[in-house]
């Protein structure tokens, strides 16, 4: 019996099969068009093989236990009028529907404005400032916006004393992160600074640190993938929290409260998505700034342009026009409806949760489409992209080997392969929320002007 290789065209390998001969086939495609000198450039600097293992083998070493919740005036050091958002660096001017709608329901939260919408006016003017939540060592979900009252939890690596820090999640529907502000949302978002942010301190503080990082060990062997799908984290943190809360709770009034607090993380299955993120952001954050790595440490958006961060060169963003995407959709809403890609939570991906672990998740083609084979095969085809994979993270239906982890900017160009992103969907006019889930992958571009990048690097520093 004869064996073929067949790479790329399934012409031959076809031919070859109906011949009853063994037919191995490879999924090769060419690099990325325009990308073929930079790609030597970077597969010679001898700087490069040291540097991905240095910045993976930093990410994977990261411990993220929770230390403390508090509000962002506090943590941050936010002042009134300044305000912090998902994906890379904004202008109101370029901002999208549902970032407008974030921004204009905070400054009605901060007292700020009266009315929401008296708020855009102010931010046309100049009034506030805006910051991406990643330079101030922070992530957001969908619109990511932060003001000064909004508790944050704070997660903290114990061997390097870094933190990392993200809001409270509101659940889902109507809430300010995709855009909604009506009365209900606002005053929602008081009661979380009233009432749910101060219990939550109770438990975080009066117990032993909630490790975090082990938490997202457990939930994905329990069917979670730590982007979409974050049930059993929601229940384990509740689990480790509750004794102290219990313990603490004083008369009647403390007692309701304490339902409420309880009642409502208990039934938001999305919880859990904010320790998530900024669990992986501070495992990435280990791996910034080392020269000759090609590993991405960011993937942001913020609903009109897509951003990613490599470890090799800094603060610096690659950005490109934001992609709608493909998925499923709430009522009677459709594609239209839909705003582009927006969010920090494609930090899980960057770190080898989300659209990279589908595969540990299966149900989640139920809420972003597709079918359960199409979750295995992403989770096999994001190993072409990657550095390695994370032993902490294990697939048990991929015989446990770990998530595929440390996405190498030169193996996308050299493959074409984008990374896959599972998301939720906002609407495309402020106000309206949540219109959908689905999947989406960065615009092509922003590769290569990274690997270019990172070229001019190792072209500068080996003359």
């Amino acid at each position: 019996m004869v064996d073929v290789v067949s790479v790329g065209t399934d012409v031959l390998a076809d031919a070859v099969a109906e011949q009853a001969a063994g037919v191995e086939r490879v999924d090769w495609r060419p690099p990325v068009p325009g990308t073929e000198d930079d790609l030597a450039t970077v597969a010679l600097d001898p700087l490069r093989p040291g540097a991905n293992e240095q910045a993976l083998a930093a990410m994977l070493a990261v411990q993220a236990r929770l230390v403390d919740v508090r509000p962002a005036g506090e943590v941050l050091g936010l002042e009134p009028g300044r305000f912090l958002h998902a994906g890379p660096p904004i202008a109101w001017e370029q901002a999208s529907g549902p970032l407008r709608g974030a921004l204009m329901g905070a400054a009605a939260l901060e007292g700020l404005v009266e009315d929401p919408e008296d708020a855009a006016e102010r931010f046309a003017r100049g009034d506030f400032t805006l910051e991406p939540c990643h330079h101030h060592a922070s992530v957001g979900p969908m619109a990511g916006v932060v003001s000064p009252s909004m508790w944050m939890w704070v997660l903290e690596d114990p061997a390097s004393g870094r933190r990392t820090h993200c809001t409270l999640n509101e659940g889902l529907g109507k809430v300010l992160r995709y855009g909604a502000y009506s009365p209900e949302v606002i005053e929602r978002l008081r009661w979380m600074n009233d009432v749910l942010g101060p219990w939550l301190r109770v438990g975080v503080t009066q117990s032993e640190p909630v490790d975090v990082t082990g938490i997202l060990t457990q939930m994905l062997q329990m069917g979670d993938e730590a982007h979409n799908r974050n049930r059993a984290g929601t229940l384990m943190l509740l689990r480790d929290l509750m004794p102290a809360m219990i313990r603490a709770e004083g008369d009647q009034s403390d007692q309701a409260d304490l339902a409420e607090v309880v009642r409502f993380v208990g039934a938001n299955d999305h919880f859990f998505l904010n320790l998530a993120m900024p669990a992986c952001k501070l495992a990435l954050d280990a791996a910034r700034d080392i020269e000759g790595s090609t590993m991405v440490v960011a993937m942001a958006r913020n609903g009109t342009e897509f951003g990613i961060q490599t470890a090799g060169t800094g603060e610096e963003w690659f950005t490109g026009p934001a992609q709608v995407a493909d998925g499923l959709f709430l009522g009677d809403y459709g594609p239209e409806d839909a705003n582009p890609d927006i969010g920090d939570s494609a930090i899980t991906e960057t770190a080898g949760l989300g659209g990279f672990a589908m595969a540990t998740a299966p149900a989640i083609v139920r809420l972003v489409g597709g079918t359960v084979p199409d979750a295995l095969a992403t989770t096999r085809r994001m190993r072409e992209i990657t550095l390695g994979e994370n032993p902490r993270w294990s697939i048990p239906v991929l015989d446990f080997d770990g998530t595929p982890s440390g996405i190498d900017v030169a193996r996308v160009c050299r493959t074409g392969i984008l990374p896959q992103i599972n998301t939720g969907m906002a609407g495309a006019v402020a106000g309206v929320g949540q219109v959908g889930a689905g999947l989406v992958t960065p615009p092509a571009e922003i590769f290569p002007a990274a690997l270019a990048a990172l070229a001019a690097r190792t072209r500068a520093r080996v003359r």
